[in-house]
């Protein structure tokens, strides 16, 4: 079989890793920076509430969004190892029967959320107006989950084949075509936070569009689902999926908690909160974009059995991790007073808030970076379920407790740390157990090679 589509069989690792992630980055980056100026339009319209109910809102996206991302996990492990091994054909069969699954049960998935979510916006600690306005915004948005996974999907299977550019290109496109109807849904049209919502929905799908534009014409497309290959498939691509979606929803989760305890302090302290919630990703994209651009590399080589390529991505990752997360920390911290001013945060528990993020705290987001290159090595090297316990770790004892204690003890900046408290625990037992489990996958190739090579030695001196 040709391997012409596994390009990350041979060449420095780290220059995979680098190139992987700033393009991956350069697309969430198009979208975070849309995700931005939304929170500027929002507080131009001069309501509190309004503000507030984006960052109520926002939880319960980052959970839907979190499946979606689940999905695209296994859909991305499963094809690059297919690539790695060479076999070009059963990579497009794991990406058909993938997408069959994400779709249809991100479609049920959405339908559960819509019907519930004013509830959901209730227990983040949304009430009144503010909740209202959470639900609207929400009910909107809600229903284009499926497009939304089978976007994230299709990205996710481009990134496998090594197509970091037309990934790119995909995540570029929805940001670009929710800046222009941004200002003028929510001003020239006067629909407000719909004009918000339905802006982001034609992002989804545009991006959808030119994801799929790609796969098709340069990577082979798909085949149509049958009962026998779903059958097949069912268990190989829910084995992955399960266990990416749940530690993706690991995520929202501690993000829910903590908008609740921010809530205790008041709707500003929320809206303050959410400005914060919209720069982390803005300022770390590359960090964020990690785990998706150092799975790809893992399950090639893993695939191919070069384990050592393996342990060396592995590292690379965390080296270039460090890089990045120094240089925007001093960054930040460079520009915190221009930043304050851009949302006019004035002296006061907001302008803290602020300073916090800037320093020290954007400093120990490394641990959050460890925690992605960590889940991308479990994830491609068989063992998904580790991903579950160190995120679901992190994001309840590594978060909860630190909330109300930090809430208690320092007030709303005290709330802002305790994340990043678990993020350095979480992050240094993601690191020992990742080591744990190349140091066994390497034995266990070992094992293999030296069976094959008995084998072969047996077969000769019987001739």
């Amino acid at each position: 079989m040709s391997n012409s589509n596994a390009k990350f069989l041979t060449g420095a690792p780290m220059r995979h890793v680098a190139v992987m992630s700033a393009t991956a980055s350069i697309g969430l980056m198009a979208m975070f920076v849309v995700d931005f100026v939304d929170m500027i339009f929002i507080s131009m319209l001069g309501n509190a509430a309004l503000a507030a109910a984006i960052g109520y809102a926002g939880s319960i996206l980052f959970f839907t969004t979190s499946f979606g991302i689940g999905i695209a996990i296994a859909a991305g492990a499963l094809v690059a190892r297919a690539l790695g091994s060479g076999d070009e054909v059963l990579a497009r069969s794991k990406a058909s029967y993938a997408l069959f699954y994400g779709v249809v049960l991100g479609a049920i998935f959405a339908a559960a959320v819509w019907f519930s979510v004013l509830h959901l916006v209730t227990l983040v600690g949304a009430s009144g107006e503010t909740a209202e306005l959470a639900a609207s915004y929400l009910r909107i948005i809600i229903p284009s989950l499926p497009i939304l996974v089978a976007s994230i999907f299709a990205s996710a299977v481009l990134r496998s084949h090594g197509a970091a550019s037309s990934s790119m290109y995909v995540t570029i496109l929805g940001g670009v075509v929710n800046a222009i109807l941004d200002p003028i849904f929510i001003f020239a049209l006067d629909m407000n936070l719909a004009g918000a919502a339905w802006a982001s929905v034609a992002a989804r799908i545009a991006s959808a569009s030119l994801s799929f534009y790609f796969l098709f014409k340069n990577h082979g497309g798909l085949e149509a689902p049958d009962r026998v290959g779903l059958l097949r498939d069912f268990n190989p691509v829910m084995v992955i999926a399960i266990p990416a979606i749940l530690t993706q929803l690991a995520t929202p989760v501690g993000a829910a908690f903590a908008t609740r305890a921010m809530a205790e302090f008041g709707e500003a302290a929320v809206a303050g909160m959410a400005v914060i919630g919209r720069l982390v990703p803005l300022a770390f994209g590359v960090v964020f974009a990690l785990s998706g651009a150092v799975g790809p590399i893992t399950g090639q080589n893993y695939g191919a059995g070069q384990m050592d390529r393996v342990k060396r991505t592995f590292y690379d990752a965390l080296l270039f991790t460090g890089v990045v997360v120094v240089v925007i920390a001093l960054a930040l911290f460079l520009m915190r007073d221009p930043i304050a001013a851009l949302f006019a945060l004035e002296q006061g528990p907001a302008l803290a808030r602020l300073y916090a993020f800037c320093f020290p705290l954007a400093i120990l987001f490394y641990f959050i970076g460890a925690i992605f290159v960590s889940n991308a090595a479990f994830n491609n090297l068989g063992h998904p379920y580790y991903s579950t316990w160190i995120n679901w770790g992190r994001h309840t004892i590594g978060t909860i407790p630190f909330l109300y204690l930090g809430g208690m003890w320092f007030g709303a900046v005290g709330v802002l740390a305790g994340p990043y408290v678990g993020g350095v625990i979480f992050g240094l037992l993601g690191l020992a157990l990742a080591r744990r489990v190349m140091e066994q996958s390497q034995d266990r190739e070992s094992e293999v090679q030296t069976h094959q090579a008995h084998q072969l030695r047996l077969f000769h001196l019987r001739r």
